[in-house]
């Protein structure tokens, strides 16, 4: 067991020095870039990286009208239906009057989470309309001034804190309702980006009066953050929006100082590569290709392809539904709506890619979550209840990428999950070659992880470059099912001679 153990951590190593950073290259002297270089490996971390599977709920004011307004419907996202030219902003501004979500449950919410398998939650306490989901004293925008009252914020954290799901909290950069906010453009813009990059000083304020009002904005985002911090002790991190902002970005040295206030109040806050950027208007990474903060934020809505897509940062991938909805959309015809398989499949290539996976989730005014949402729920969480040891706590396996799904790993066991199952009902698996003359790595054993039943393993022979193939027998049961599954193998090493007696024995 030692030396196999020792064989996959040589593999893993191989695997993953391709990600080490080419330290030939002059470094830009930074202030405000990454302030570590590699992985954060705290306890707080760790745990956040072996989550497998999130939620995210997005919910506001804007879940009144969802989508549509005066017989109308946007085609665009919902929690931005103030934009959406088919509402005024004083009757948006106004629809917190009505907000009384009669029908809302925390304690439901949090239980559909756990039984589909989510293992923290990530809620937005503010978007982009500036209406605080939690009683803040800094606004009167806020849910105390509803017809409901109730912290909300408090309620789900309660909730799902008690369930063993972690919370974190979004909050919105970007915040129509302030006078002092301002946005100067988008720091993806070329002509912008290219004044930051070539150090050039970009004032995004066409007025002092504006500078001047965005330095109370400042304060007040800093006060409400300090808030959510002070308020809600039992989250473990905050996930921010917005900050592609060019009077956010112009604002980096404040922003850098801000998130280590934050982190200083709250040891272990895990905040992710969305709040700030380096000084040069780099976000996510720095001018060094540095990871700023602890985990990267830019896959949403979209996975990496391959493991080296990744470069060896942590990441998670935040997913709606339906193509582009995050908060309550009445009308779902509009795009293409994913199935639980969908989102199963999704979730196990971001593990077997070092990642999480987060599914979004949309409740309307009354703080129902919608019917199709806890269809889906039901069918992911009945999948995982099954075969969550395929995805909680696992990593990137010692396979490659093959054809039948996705490999993940924790610890010797290696888990195959089978999205396509193949015609003949044989799951060919490439091993690894060894790098030791005249040893090979044999399938020791192979059990599917539905019912524990032992798999039948066959010699699938070998190719012209070398490698060794096994082919794990489908029984008619399995083959008969009409969803994913997942088989667990272990590898062993053994003297190139003993191939054929050995896998005689197990067969």
């Amino acid at each position: 067991m030692k030396k196999n153990l020792l064989i996959t951590t040589l593999l893993c190593f191989f695997m993953f020095s391709g990600f080490a950073q080419d330290k030939s290259k002059e470094r830009i002297p930074l202030k405000h870039g990454a302030h570590r270089v590699g992985k954060r490996n705290d306890a707080a971390m760790q745990k956040w990286r072996e989550y497998g599977l999130g939620q995210f709920i997005h919910w506001g004011v804007y879940a009144i009208p969802g989508g549509q307004w005066n017989g109308k419907t946007t085609t665009y996202a919902a929690e931005w239906f103030r934009t959406s030219g088919l509402i005024t902003h004083e009757e948006y501004d106004n629809l917190y009057k009505q907000f009384n979500p009669v029908n809302f449950d925390a304690k439901e919410w949090a239980k559909q989470a756990k039984q589909m398998g989510a293992r923290y939650m990530i809620f937005t306490t503010k978007h982009h309309d500036g209406f605080c989901m939690w009683p803040s004293q800094y606004t009167d925008y806020t849910i105390a001034n509803t017809p409901y009252k109730k912290d909300i914020v408090k309620e789900l954290v309660d909730a799902y804190t008690a369930e063993g799901i972690d919370v974190y909290l979004y909050f919105s950069i970007i915040d129509w309702s302030h006078p002092g906010y301002y946005s100067g453009g988008n720091i993806n813009s070329p002509k912008i980006k290219e004044t930051f990059q070539s150090g050039g000083d970009y004032n995004p304020f066409e007025t002092e009066e504006q500078e001047k009002r965005y330095e109370d904005f400042k304060s007040f985002t800093r006060n409400q953050l300090l808030e959510l911090v002070d308020n809600y002790p039992a989250m473990k991190g905050l996930w921010f929006d917005g900050s592609w902002d060019v009077a956010w970005v112009k604002n980096a040295a404040w922003v850098d100082t801000l998130g280590m206030e934050l982190r200083a109040k709250h040891p272990g806050l895990i905040i992710g590569s969305r709040f700030r950027s380096d000084e040069l208007g780099n976000r996510h990474v720095d001018a060094n290709g540095d990871l700023i903060d602890d985990y990267d934020q830019r896959y949403e809505r979209s996975l990496p392809s391959t493991l080296e897509d990744t470069k060896g940062f942590d990441w998670d991938c935040v997913m709606t539904i339906p193509e582009n909805q995050w908060g309550y959309h009445r009308d779902w015809s509009l795009s293409y709506v994913k199935t639980p398989y969908d989102l199963i499949e999704m979730t196990v290539k971001a593990t077997s890619l070092n990642g999480n996976f987060v599914i979004n989730f949309g409740p309307d005014g009354d703080g129902n979550i919608r019917t199709e949402e806890t269809k889906i729920a039901k069918g992911v969480g009945e999948w995982m209840d099954v075969n969550r040891e395929a995805v909680y706590g696992v990593h990137n396996s010692v396979l490659e990428k093959q054809d039948w799904g996705y490999s993940t790993q924790k610890g010797e066991s290696i888990y195959l999950t089978v999205f396509n199952k193949p015609m003949n009902d044989r799951v060919r698996v490439k091993v690894p070659r060894s790098r030791t003359k005249d040893m090979i790595f044999v399938i020791e054993h192979a059990e599917f992880i539905s019912g524990k039943k032992e798999a039948i393993v066959t010699d699938g022979g070998r190719d012209k470059y070398g490698s060794y193939y096994y082919d794990i027998v489908i029984p008619q049961k399995v083959s008969n099912k009409k969803e994913p599954f997942v088989i667990k193998i272990k590898l062993k090493e053994v003297d190139r001679g003993a191939k054929a007696d050995y896998q005689k024995a197990i067969t």
